[in-house]
């Protein structure tokens, strides 16, 4: 029996009995998979576009890389990215949009811009950003890190890795929960590559379904260097060790996967939906 949940965010009440497919827009010059294909505003609309043509059930706009030894972007360039990219989306979006963003003056504008979803690999711990989202409806996507993309996969250690994210993650829904951000905005995301191992990864990917114990979760292994020690290739030739992964994410509970290709996991999960258990 899958675990039914409701995601209220924005103006949207996504029903998370089905896996749903989260289609990533990144406004980058230097994300590991796709940065600078679509850094001018408009190749990011169209390219948003195109993934909700292909089924994505929401898109995440992106507009600095948190990839291992990624240099940190400022404010105002990220601003200037993204805003845009929103706003022009916004207008003509069939599906709720994510913002991928740790800096609360970026959350805070993209809710005005129109995102839906504040999706945070800091887990809304930087100052002010509980508030920013407590203080709109948008729903949040909490995330675990150990580290910060900087440093985060020199040395990644754990006593438990999955008690570890279990309570980490515990721990940030009741602050934000006692903020006044109700359990339905929320979404959780155990940190796949960020501050683990190729142990760490698998050892959570064999947990998603006591992880999701917790709440509904969101999966992002989408051309990941775990998939590459696993089945080898480039981020370029992982499209089928994505589509394993994110089946099997969602044959363990997880509700929404974070991808790059888009319609390919979209079929995929067709077949899960089928065959899992109403």
């Amino acid at each position: 029996m899958q675990t039914q949940y409701q995601f209220n965010c924005g103006k949207y009440q996504l029903n998370l009995s089905r896996p749903h497919v989260m289609g990533i827009v990144n406004v980058t010059p230097d994300s590991f998979s796709d940065g600078g294909k679509y850094t001018s505003t408009d190749l990011a609309v169209a390219h948003g576009l195109e993934l909700i043509a292909q089924g994505a059930d929401i898109l995440d706009i992106g507009g600095e890389s948190t990839r291992p030894g990624a240099e940190p972007v400022s404010l105002d360039e990220e601003l200037r990215r993204v805003i845009p990219v929103i706003e022009a989306l916004s207008a003509v979006s069939t599906v709720p949009l994510s913002i991928d963003t740790y800096k609360p003056e970026v959350m805070r504008q993209a809710i005005f811009a129109g995102v839906d979803i504040v999706n945070d690999i800091r887990a809304l711990q930087e100052k002010h950003a509980v508030e920013i989202v407590a203080n709109s409806n948008a729903g949040v996507c909490l995330m675990h890190m150990q580290g910060m993309p900087q440093t985060m996969q020199l040395a990644p250690s754990y006593q438990d890795v999955v008690a570890e994210v279990k309570q980490f993650l515990i721990e940030r829904m009741q602050v934000v929960m006692s903020a006044g951000i109700a359990k339905e905005r929320i979404v959780l995301d155990p940190g796949f590559g960020f501050g683990k191992t190729t142990a760490h990864n698998i050892a959570l990917i064999q947990h998603l379904g006591e992880i999701g114990e917790l709440g509904p979760l969101l999966v992002g292994l989408s051309r990941k260097s775990v998939l590459g020690k696993i089945a080898g290739g480039d981020e370029q030739q992982r499209l089928h060790a994505g589509l394993a992964a994110s089946v099997i994410s969602a044959m363990k509970g997880a509700k929404i996967v974070r991808v790059h290709d888009v319609k390919a996991t979209v079929d995929a999960l067709k077949v899960v939906t089928a065959v899992l258990p109403a």
